[in-house]
Formats: structure tokens, C-alpha cells, sequence
């Protein structure tokens, strides 16, 4: 028989913003359990240096996620290795499944469960994923030493990436479909400094090209965005940088949605369009999007859902 466990606050994700909130229930004595998803840490795990976290000149992304989990787990926070795969939030307690067939029944619920890379949905794109095209530069830079490749995109993503790639490639060509970068300044600084970073300006991804066996890429075809004109490039890895979507397969059909598919929040507040259940991080914030103010959310969030819990106790 599938385990059921009750809590007062079940926390769906384990970023910034769901460590937070676990730390901040668990202070409130709230014994939040907290599902760490698919990808346990969230994006910060596949970032290399992080440079603004306060408090760290630079940290490593994967170090600092080591570490908030450890927070949250010694303040009380049970941390659970599942991926939650189906959350009812018409009635209460809420009722969220598990992939490990364990039910987790809820009085209040925080969903953190971020954003995820988008893909430009080409045949040949999805056709070489994993065989030399990739939306992780720290997964998968190390595998192109001394090799050629293209970054595509223009803004933190794609210049951050780039820059990382120049690690281990000899060339990086970045593709962007305008002539200026939407980057950050530092960043731009930094690119334009770097004599292994070739910018390809007005030009958009029309097809990866590759050999089928051994399966691996070797060029990408562009396209002028102005006069249409193709040009190959000879490549050995494509990575695509255009930024994320959020992840909210859970509540699509169930939450009020905005800006392109963003969890709704109430302003000044994480609460969303179902009482009792509460947003914070990349999953709502179309805006910022940032380590720091996913964070400040998920505090947000957990003092939100203590003062709604203790409403409904009154």
C-alpha cells in the first residue's frame, strides 16, 4: 500500500526560493517537507561561478545549493528525494502524488519548482540532443576541448555560457539574431575582451548538421535574418542559450497564469489564485530571476503560508 504523509506546508521544488522556504517554515515550527523534483538544487546546479550572492565574492553554484540544503535540513526541514507528478489543489488538505507512488497531503503548499532551458523546437535540434547539442555549458563544455562551437542567444545566458566555453574551446561563435546583446554591461565587457569569442550578428539557427554514425554534430547552418542568405559553419557542438521557461506543468489547468505562462502572484505577496497555495522564485518571476530574489521569495512565501495557516486556525 502507497505511504501517505500529512504536513503542515509541503514545499514542491529545492532552488533558492524552496530551501528558504524550508528554513523559514521550519523556524516557524511549521515540520515542512520539503520534494526536491527532478533536478534536486534547481539551475544553480549546473552554474559554475556565481559572483552575486551576498556574502560570497564568488561562489560555486552547486556548492551554495550543498549548502542550503544542509540549512534547511538543520533547522528541521524534512528533505525528500521524489518528483511530484500530480498536485490537486481543489479541496483541502491538498493532495500531492509522488513518482515513488507516495501521496503528500497538505493544509498549505509552496511551489518553487523554477524554470527550465528553452529549446528552438527545430527537427534537427532535437534530433542531436545529447550528440553535440546541449542547453548546459558546465554539463557539457568539458567535452569540446580544443574543438570549435556556437553559442546561441543574446543575453546572460548565451554571454555567461560562451564565456565558460572558452575553457576548454578554441573558438566560440556567438549567433544572435539582433546586432547588440541584451546581456548585462559586465558581461558584454568581458565578451568583447575575450579574443576566443567571435560574435555572428543578424543571424538565426535554420538546421544542426551532423553524421549519423558515429552520431555527432559538425556544423550549423545560419541564417541572415536580413537577406536571408544561409551560411555553414563547421562546429563540433551547439549550445543553445535563448533562456528558460517555467516549470508549472503541475498547475497550468489549476493557477491564474500571466506573462507568458508565470505562476499569477497577488501583489507584494507570494499568494496565488487558490488559497492556501503559494509561489516563489522562477516559477512567478518573469522580471528578475535571480538567486538572490528567488530566495527573498521563498522567505516570503513560508511567512505568507504561517500567517494563512494561522488565519484558518482563528
Amino acid at each position: 500500500m502507497a505511504d501517505t504523509k500529512h504536513t503542515k506546508v509541503l514545499i514542491i521544488g529545492s532552488g533558492p526560493a524552496g530551501y528558504t522556504a524550508g528554513i523559514y517554515a521550519s523556524r516557524a515550527m511549521l515540520e515542512p517537507i520539503l520534494v526536491q523534483g527532478i533536478e534536486p538544487g534547481g539551475q544553480l546546479t549546473t552554474t559554475t561561478e556565481v559572483e552575486n550572492w551576498p556574502g560570497d565574492t564568488e561562489v560555486q553554484g552547486p556548492e551554495l545549493m550543498v549548502r542550503m540544503e544542509a540549512h534547511a535540513k538543520a533547522m528541521g526541514c524534512d528533505i525528500i528525494s521524489d518528483i511530484i507528478t500530480d498536485l490537486d489543489l481543489s479541496k483541502r488538505p491538498f493532495t500531492a502524488t509522488g513518482d515513488s507512488g507516495t501521496a503528500y497531503t497538505a493544509d498549505a503548499v509552496i511551489l518553487a519548482t523554477g524554470a527550465r532551458a528553452k529549446w528552438l523546437g527545430l527537427p534537427s535540434e532535437e534530433a542531436f540532443k545529447g550528440f553535440g547539442v546541449s542547453a548546459c555549458a558546465t554539463c557539457d563544455g568539458f567535452f569540446y576541448r580544443g574543438q570549435e562551437i556556437v553559442v546561441i542567444g543574446g543575453g546572460n545566458t548565451a554571454v555567461e555560457e560562451a564565456l565558460f566555453l572558452t575553457n576548454f574551446a578554441s573558438k566560440v561563435t556567438l549567433i544572435h539574431r539582433r546586432d547588440e546583446l541584451r546581456a548585462e554591461m559586465i558581461l558584454q565587457e568581458r565578451l568583447k575582451k575575450n579574443p576566443k569569442i567571435e560574435p555572428l550578428w543578424f543571424h538565426s539557427l535554420e538546421e544542426v548538421v551532423g553524421t549519423d554514425n558515429p552520431k555527432g554534430v559538425t556544423g550549423v547552418k545560419v541564417k541572415h535574418v536580413k537577406t536571408g542568405e544561409i551560411t555553414e559553419i563547421p562546429c563540433s557542438g551547439v549550445f543553445v542559450a535563448i533562456g528558460h521557461a517555467p516549470a508549472t506543468e503541475l498547475v497550468k489547468e489549476t493557477l491564474e497564469l500571466h506573462n507568458g505562462g508565470y505562476v499569477a502572484v497577488k501583489p507584494g505577496s507570494t499568494e496565488t489564485s487558490v488559497p492556501g497555495a503559494f509561489a516563489a522564485g522562477d516559477l512567478t518571476d518573469h522580471k528578475y530571476r535571480q538567486a538572490v530574489t528567488s530566495a527573498g521569495m521563498g522567505c516570503m512565501a513560508a511567512l505568507d503560508a504561517e500567517r494563512w495557516l494561522a488565519e484558518q486556525d482563528d
